[in-house]
């Protein structure tokens, strides 16, 4: 048990003082960008705008559970077909924050490598997808979007609240999962197993993408997990296939895609995932010299042998654990709010990060009769003050792909 605990808490040490920095340009990007930069240039089934769908998407710290209603709401805004299968594709694999954790941990030929497969199976799903739909028709909503003024102050506020509350609330779990699973592999997986099966890597990227596509594992959650993984003897070709089909595919992606584009572009979106994995595996194992990866990774991985991280790396892990434990605490904090005759309580499955919460927000504060909504992410409801149409908040919710669990009853 002490192994394991050594090694989550070395693997911890070693990321914390990156992600901190990659929150915080998260952060920057999420208040100082306005969200209109966002939808502005996606309209037309063209390359220009699949290409900026991707430019776009790559460096939003968004996991795959909250891309979908982004995504959606996206679409919904008037985003062709073809952008709006690039940013499904590209937002997922990376980030500005998991491309500094990812430097952390694996080195630098990999954080460069993440964004560049990002960019090439986005750019190929999204043109594809839009030489599918070039005689789809894009209707535009059109509805004016009121944009509250905030003062720079209030910008700081903000940035400093989604930097290290949201950020903190979004990945916590799926980070610490995937730094759970780490240690285990790390622990008891023995060492070179994967090389002493001798199997070509191409074998065991096709095994990987079998295993990676139906989970469910967030960006940053992956990066421990493939370290350690290369640590027992995988090759870092494979390793890149499970960084870029964990977080790109899963069970709700596909499903969502099915049902809001339509099958012929949910296989453009797979065939995409699946072959830019495979052709990045066959780069890196078969082209570019191993030197350039398992140097870099042995110096960085910590995890590897008994030596104690610095002094700078336990206070930055001592912090990192404060703010992680802030957040969940603020979280899952019970609601005692007086309720009114004025406001029903809906129950909402699926909502797993608060880019979940804004989108429920979003679409249910849209409908008529609806004065205001707050979610309580934490325990899955939605409270609504109005008198909203029952049918109508259902069909919004699971429009944007969650689940309409009815009303809470008192």
């Amino acid at each position: 048990m002490s192994s394991i605990l050594f090694s989550f808490f070395s693997m911890l040490c070693e990321m914390a003082p990156y992600l901190m920095i990659g929150f915080l340009i998260a952060g920057i990007l999420h208040v100082f960008v306005p969200q209109g930069v966002f939808e502005k240039y996606l309209g037309q089934e063209n390359f220009k705008s699949v290409l900026w769908a991707t430019l776009l998407g790559i460096p939003l710290p968004l996991c795959s559970c909250g891309v979908i209603p982004t995504a959606v709401s996206l679409r919904r805004d008037g985003a062709s077909r073809g952008a709006t299968v690039a940013f499904m594709i590209a937002t997922p694999q990376t980030g500005v924050d998991s491309i500094i954790a990812t430097y952390s941990m694996l080195g630098l030929p990999f954080a460069i490598l993440r964004p560049v497969v990002a960019l090439i199976t986005g750019l190929a799903g999204g043109c594809v997808t839009a030489q599918f739909s070039k005689d789809e028709i894009v209707v535009h909503n059109n509805t004016s979007k009121h944009v509250e003024k905030r003062s720079f102050g209030q910008k700081i506020k903000d940035l400093l609240y989604y930097s290290f509350i949201e950020m903190f609330q979004n990945i916590g779990k799926w980070l610490i999962i995937g730094l759970a699973l780490g240690a285990l592999i790390t622990v008891f997986v023995p060492d070179n197993f994967f090389a002493s099966l001798n199997l070509p890597p191409i074998v065991m990227m096709m095994l990987v993408l079998v295993i990676a596509i139906p989970m469910y594992v967030c960006t940053m959650g992956s990066i421990p997990i493939a370290a350690a993984l290369i640590l027992k003897g995988l090759t870092p070709g494979t390793a890149l296939v499970f960084l870029v089909a964990g977080p790109a595919a899963s069970i709700a992606n596909i499903l969502i895609i099915g049902k809001t584009l339509g099958r012929k572009n949910l296989i453009c979106y797979m065939a995409s995932i699946i072959i830019g994995a495979l052709a990045g595996g066959i780069v890196v194992d078969y082209l570019l010299p191993a030197s350039w990866f398992m140097p870099a990774f042995i110096d960085h991985a910590c995890c590897h042998t008994t030596q104690w991280p610095s002094v700078s790396q336990m206070i930055f892990c001592g912090i990192f654990v404060l703010l992680l434990a802030n957040a969940f605490i603020l979280k899952y904090k019970k609601n005692k709010t007086t309720m009114n005759k004025d406001q029903i309580i809906y129950q909402i499955g699926g909502m797993s990060c608060n880019h979940c919460k804004m989108s429920v927000e979003k679409a249910i504060s849209q409908l008529d009769g609806v004065t205001k909504v707050e979610v309580d992410l934490g325990h899955n409801l939605a409270i609504v003050t109005g008198t909203p149409d029952d049918e109508a908040v259902k069909k919004a919710v699971e429009e944007i792909g969650f689940e309409y669990n009815g009303k809470k009853e008192e």
